[in-house]
């Protein structure tokens, strides 16, 4: 029988946690839920899911949709897409038949990469092996997600590429939608010479035309620590609020974070993360003053000083900070 590969390559840098990462993890669900109610998915998708964030893993190898199962997506610090390029190309080489005498091979694969981000690695080599060996025999969709997604490096690797802003409530449920409609759309397109256009709606994907060039996200800030007792490691998330100008008081620091949330997080968050440390810096006072905050109306204490982690979403640093929560 020949199958048709699809992979999602899924950007699992550390400001996708909390409700991000949710959405991620259910949207796989959902997807994986309606394909088995599709007869050309059932007899054709094969899924594979590649997660990426200092490091790059398969978490899922290729599977038939009845026996596909979502993952719990891992969360780690840094956006290395050079290697999520590498672990796709070794994924599509080893596990996407090859035609021969004997039989035909797979379908084009198809794949679905998603991120969030700027790459933290370099992708010099990787883009050029995938453009010279990869480009004709797959069909690669890229998905920025938000407007801190590096579009340039994306367009060098597909011309389908597309951009999708979550602004309204529900608009990642039509997201994640579209996603099944596409996939829906490719196993029934099986065997013609053009893949099947991507429908778009306007709010919710567009083709990414304009420019997006940012070395991180401005509006995310993230410090890793550890509980003072139980030595526990925590992301605290820090997002910058949305500023109506119409309605702007110039007396605000519309510098500042607000505190998103402190969320716990497990050991293999390091071993997802990269290690390399960037010059990009973040005023401190500019998140302490939201977490003292926290901290006086929540009564939780911080007895410690320590070294904490920090990254401004993809791009990472290191600062030292009053931030161990005490368990």
């Amino acid at each position: 029988m020949r199958r048709l590969p699809i992979f999602f390559v899924l950007d699992c840098s550390e400001s996708m946690i909390g409700e991000n990462l949710k959405k991620m993890n259910d949207g796989l669900q959902m997807i994986i839920n309606d394909l088995k109610k599709d007869p050309h998915a059932l007899e054709t998708a094969w899924i594979s899911v590649i997660a990426f964030a200092g490091v790059a893993k398969t978490i899922v190898p290729l599977v038939e949709v009845v026996s596909f199962y979502p993952p719990r997506l891992p969360i780690g610090g840094g956006t290395s897409l050079g290697a999520a390029l590498q672990e796709l190309t070794r994924q599509i080489d080893t596990q996407v038949r090859k035609t021969t005498e004997e039989r035909k091979g797979d379908w084009k694969p198809v794949v679905y990469l998603l991120t969030d981000g700027r790459p933290t690695d370099d992708t010099t080599a990787e883009i050029t092996r995938w453009k010279t060996h990869y480009a004709r025999k797959v069909n690669l969709i890229a998905i920025g997600l938000g407007p801190s997604a590096d579009l340039n490096i994306l367009r060098q690797l597909t011309e389908n590429v597309l951009l999708f802003n979550d602004t309204q409530e529900g608009d990642f449920t039509q997201f994640i939608k579209w996603i099944t409609a596409s996939v829906s759309a490719h196993s029934r397109s099986v065997g013609e010479e053009s893949p099947p256009l991507l429908n778009q709606t306007d709010y919710i994907v567009k083709l990414a035309k304009d420019d997006v060039a940012r070395a991180y996200d401005e509006n995310c800030v993230t410090l890793i620590g550890r509980c003072s007792k139980s030595r526990r490691p925590y992301i605290i998330k820090y997002e910058r609020p949305a500023v109506n100008l119409s309605s702007l008081n110039f007396k605000l620091n519309i510098n500042g974070f607000n505190l998103a949330g402190c969320l716990p997080i497990d050991e293999d968050y390091f071993a997802w993360s990269d290690e390399s440390v960037s010059s990009q810096q973040v005023n401190t006072s500019d998140c302490m003053a939201h977490l003292v905050a926290h901290i006086a109306a929540t009564a939780v204490h911080l007895p410690c000083v320590t070294a904490v982690n920090c990254s401004v979403s993809m791009a990472r640093m290191m600062l030292s900070a009053r931030g161990v929560i005490e368990g």
